[in-house]
């Protein structure tokens, strides 16, 4: 059964930094781009950033460029996505996602992330 799971999620203030993980039990990691997606409550789902197979190349939402950055680890099966200069937006649930092209994709149970003073 595939597993992926988030975390290090939390409370901070505004202007802080946060560090979300996420832990994959696929066999073939380095087949999958993978990706951080959060929702704010009654919002659809965002993406923050994605990866390719092997962090080659990145992406990032334009609300977050300059202040999120998505690295992998393919040895250890593991995402990250460091977060800084985070902005006073409440409350968020950070997901992450592994997808792949013609194959199915896989997502995990999601971490909260608060920014409030």
């Amino acid at each position: 059964q595939v597993q992926l799971m988030e975390s290090g999620g939390g409370l901070v203030q505004p202007g802080g930094s946060l560090r979300l993980s996420c832990a994959a039990s696929l066999s073939t990691f380095s087949d999958f781009a993978m990706s951080w997606y959060r929702q704010v409550l009654r919002e659809r789902r965002e993406l923050v950033a994605e990866t390719s197979r092997f962090g080659g190349t990145t992406n990032y939402a334009d609300s977050v460029k300059g202040r999120f950055t998505i690295s992998r680890d393919n040895a250890k099966k593991m995402v990250y996505l460091q977060m800084s200069s985070l902005k006073p937006e409440g409350g968020a649930v950070c997901y992450c996602k592994a997808g792949q092209v013609g194959g199915p994709g896989y997502g995990g149970e999601g971490s909260q992330v608060t920014v409030s003073a």
